[in-house]
């Protein structure tokens, strides 16, 4: 069981906690066990297939596939886009951006978020409706309640509202392009940069009916919510003691409490699971006993 310590990012608009990432210069750096003090890059590079699972490895490399955060909304974030894998390469970047929202229990009276777009609009439209500032009449507006899962492949608008504290999986990617701001300053008076070009040859312009991620929620047993080729996610809501079965798995795993309280044994090593807590567990892990009364997200590729 690897621990990290989370790096804290305060924005304009609120928080993130980046809870597991292997950005450069952006690196975790780990706080138990024989490896303490190392970057979570510098393990990968250390252990290999070892800790990712020999397919993820040589997908990867070095760099730790996935960056996993809790982002507090105190006020709106822009709306913006991710580029493809594709779209980023074209850019110079190296990697586009795929990821998803889990809603956990906010911080406002009623948080709401924008995913996708709800009426179909044309590159010259939606450059208009940014410069008249109604880009957000063409956007799927949701109330975010506890439980709710929003996936948001790249290539889709969204913004995560007031209010909102949500538990965020992604591709190890900080690309991000600004589509509007709501006419906001940051602290030295100047308005925030926006990324009208580029976000315009990303953007996924197919419309759907909706965009909420559909699931039965359920006690005791695992919920797999999202299944993409970046990750898959499962939401398990524990009221009695579970094992993870792992053996048959080449993948690291990254389990995320949400919500309660218990504690995990793996290998003869015991600890605590509350909210906020994520941990990796190598892909040599062959189980893990859950105990407690936890809500907790699990990921692997």
């Amino acid at each position: 069981m690897i621990k990290f310590e989370p790096l804290t990012k305060l924005a304009l608009w609120g928080s993130e906690s980046w809870v597991i990432s292997g950005v450069k210069d952006h690196e975790t750096i780990i706080t138990n066990g024989p490896y303490q003090g190392m970057s979570l890059n510098e393990l990968v590079h250390e252990q290999k297939g070892l800790l990712v699972g020999e397919e993820n490895y040589q997908r990867f490399g070095d760099e730790f596939p996935l960056l996993v955060k809790f982002i507090d909304a105190r006020k709106d974030l822009s709306i913006q886009v991710h580029p493809t894998d594709e779209v980023a390469h074209r850019h110079g970047k190296p990697s586009g951006k795929t990821e998803m929202w889990y809603c956990m229990e906010g911080t406002g009276d009623k948080p709401m978020l924008y995913c996708g777009l709800k009426q179909q609009i044309t590159p010259e439209q939606y450059k208009e409706m940014v410069e008249n500032d109604t880009i957000t009449e063409a956007l799927a507006r949701y109330d975010a309640h506890e439980g709710d899962v929003f996936f948001i492949p790249a290539g889709r608008i969204h913004s995560i509202g007031a209010g909102c504290f949500v538990a965020e999986i992604q591709q190890t990617s900080d690309i991000t392009y600004r589509i509007y701001d709501f006419k906001r300053k940051d602290k030295d008076g100047h308005y925030r940069e926006l990324h009208t070009k580029e976000a315009a040859e990303s953007i996924d312009y197919a419309v759907q009916p909706d965009y909420h991620t559909k699931y039965i929620p359920k006690q005791n047993e695992g919920i797999q919510v999202i299944s993409c080729p970046y990750f898959t996610t499962t939401v398990y809501d524990l009221t009695e003691p579970m094992t993870l079965d792992y053996s048959e798995l080449d993948s690291f795993v990254i389990l995320m409490a949400v919500k309660g309280a218990g504690h995990l044994v793996c290998d003869g090593e015991e600890t605590t699971f509350e909210m906020g807590d994520t941990i990796l567990f190598p892909a040599t892990t062959k189980e893990v006993k859950v105990e407690g009364s936890v809500k907790f997200l699990e990921t692997y590729i």
